[in-house]
């Protein structure tokens, strides 16, 4: 529950700056159509759809905050209704565990997004290619499997493979996407043997040449998708913006251009939304075609 924690902070330091500079709420109301908080957890493809959906809504007319938490913690705060909705349920597998918890004080608006996949994910001059050889092979790997941030579905999944696999002598080591990716670059850099816990869509099968490493128990699933989960009520509280996030679907093309605009220096995640929004205003067109 950190993530969760952070974020009842984070509204109440909100509340405080409002305070203390005097403006009223029903001022902060009537600057813009409402206010619509999304969170998201700091994944490099929730990043890029997150801030896609906040531009979108910020050129409706709304005031939007974006929440960055743990994965369990963005479940919370939309169940509980602290939050209107996130674009970042891996789905039917992935985040099967939080969605389950939370399904009937939810809605779940389908799919934003398919092919979607997880799993184990090795440089392509590595010569194993399935999680069954990984044991025989341990020392190469120096005997770790490079993971992100523990919350994660993809993690609670990895746990579940080292376990039927039977990879006692593996340890899963937890950090972010960021540093997964860190590490990753610098073993292909120096050509050494590396195993990290992977997804699609991601810009690092564009930047470097990696394959999924077969999984015969089917543990992480097959073909998954990304959907779009809000709180109950926001249909008849904000219609337009419940009706475009129904509407909100894109491709894994979509978002690994966005991705890898992410990685370029000098740029920010919502100079790079925008810009992807103006050069794709006919699906965006498409997205906010609705009865108002």
């Amino acid at each position: 529950m950190k993530g969760y924690s952070r974020f009842i902070l984070l509204k109440l330091l909100t509340f405080l700056l409002i305070f203390s500079s005097g403006i009223t709420a029903a001022e902060v109301k009537k600057a813009s159509k409402g206010q619509v908080t999304l969170v998201y957890v700091e994944w490099s493809s929730e990043i890029a759809s997150t801030n896609v959906v906040k531009t979108i809504l910020e050129e409706l007319g709304y005031k939007v905050e974006m929440l960055s938490v743990s994965a369990a913690a963005m479940w919370q705060a939309v169940a509980s209704g602290d939050a209107d909705a996130h674009v970042a349920a891996w789905l039917p597998s992935t985040h099967a565990h939080y969605f389950e918890a939370v399904k009937d004080k939810v809605e779940d608006l389908g799919a934003n997004l398919e092919g979607t996949k997880i799993g184990l994910v090795v440089p392509a001059y590595v010569t194993i290619n399935s999680i069954e050889e990984l044991n025989a092979n341990v020392d190469k790997f120096q005997g770790k499997i490079i993971g992100i941030d523990p919350g994660a579905g993809l993690m609670s999944k990895t746990e579940t493979v080292i376990k039927e696999y039977h990879l006692d002598k593996f340890k899963l080591i937890e950090g972010s996407g960021a540093t997964m990716a860190a590490a990753l670059k610098e073993a292909i850099r120096t050509q050494q043997w590396i195993v990290v816990t992977g997804w699609t869509p991601h810009w690092k099968f564009s930047r470097w040449q990696l394959k999924y490493l077969e999984d015969p128990k089917k543990i992480y699933g097959d073909e998954e998708y990304i959907g779009t989960i809000v709180r109950k009520g926001l249909r008849e509280d904000m219609p337009e913006v419940y009706h475009f996030l129904d509407n909100f679907y894109w491709t894994t093309a979509d978002m690994e251009k966005v991705m890898i605009w992410n990685e370029e220096p000098n740029t920010t995640p919502e100079e790079n939304a925008k810009r992807w929004v103006n050069e794709n205003r006919d699906k965006v067109a498409k997205w906010l075609s609705f009865n108002k």
